[in-house]
């Protein structure tokens, strides 16, 4: 009974009452989560050289991570977790403008956080390594190795112990995508313009009570399963990132964490 009364008094004691707060803690939750599977399953295909992951296991990786994202903070903020997203929510008066920038800041330090900790897991920061390292991301390693006594892993072994953005041992795209060698500046930009578009209009089609509609409960698979129709039809050129967030946060991690001002390239 002492314990229940205890549990209680301490719900009531850590409660957010205010929306925002509680809004932009969903959005912050869930767009860790997202993130830190779709790195993952990136860094899982690259790290194994394709042993223990594909291109079409780091694309479900993404998708899955939209629906467990979704099911999160879909209650709580509407789990917009892209900035093109909430974007076009306000163009739709769905969703108040003066929102939007604290959201997209909420997505981005989420994304960021993410790809910190994916670097943790799969990087491992031997002092072999970074004895000779001259780059800036050292400090910031030899930091990590402390506090979490990271062994030499995954992409240290593939990478051979090199930041690289090109070439045939290049580990940034396992954070954030690039495109292809023969894609123009104009086609990259009107890639992602249809990608995100279909994205858009297709999730908005789902949301439209007009249309038939969804299974109440299962509108995160069928999103899921949007994400993974586009992600496997339009991913050739620039890798589908479909989300400035996503991109944007991680590619700024890759720059402060020795990958160099390249991942700007």
């Amino acid at each position: 009974m002492g314990s229940a009364s205890f549990l209680t008094r301490a719900r009531g004691l850590l409660r957010i009452r205010n929306q925002l707060v509680r809004e932009c803690l969903a959005e912050l939750l869930s767009t860790f989560v997202l993130i830190i599977i779709t790195l993952s399953g990136s860094a899982q295909k690259i790290t194994s050289e394709e042993t223990k992951g594909n291109l079409l296991t780091s694309y479900l990786a993404g998708a899955l991570a939209v629906m467990v994202g979704i099911y999160i903070a879909g209650g709580i903020s509407g789990a917009h977790m892209n900035p093109a997203f909430s974007f076009a929510m306000c163009l739709t008066e769905q969703f108040p403008w003066w929102k939007f920038p604290i959201f997209t800041l909420v997505e981005t330090l989420a994304s960021f956080l993410s790809s910190g900790v994916v670097y943790i897991l799969y990087y491992g920061m031997g002092g072999q390594h970074w004895a000779g390292e001259p780059h800036s991301g050292a400090r910031l390693a030899r930091l990590t190795a402390r506090l979490f006594l990271c062994p030499t892993d995954a992409i240290w072994h593939y990478s051979n112990g090199t930041l690289t953005v090109s070439g045939p041992r290049e580990t940034a795209s396992i954070f954030a995508t690039y495109p292809a060698d023969y894609v123009s500046v104009a086609n990259g930009f009107v890639d992602q313009v249809i990608g995100t578009g279909v994205l858009i209009v297709g999730v908005m089609g789902i949301m439209d009570n007009r249309n038939k509609g969804v299974p109440k409960g299962l509108e995160p698979v069928v999103v899921a399963m949007l994400v993974l129709s586009i992600e496997v039809s339009m991913g050739a050129n620039c890798g589908c990132p479909l989300n400035p967030a996503r991109d944007i946060g991680p590619r700024l991690f890759t720059y402060l964490a020795g990958w160099g001002p390249e991942v700007f390239r």
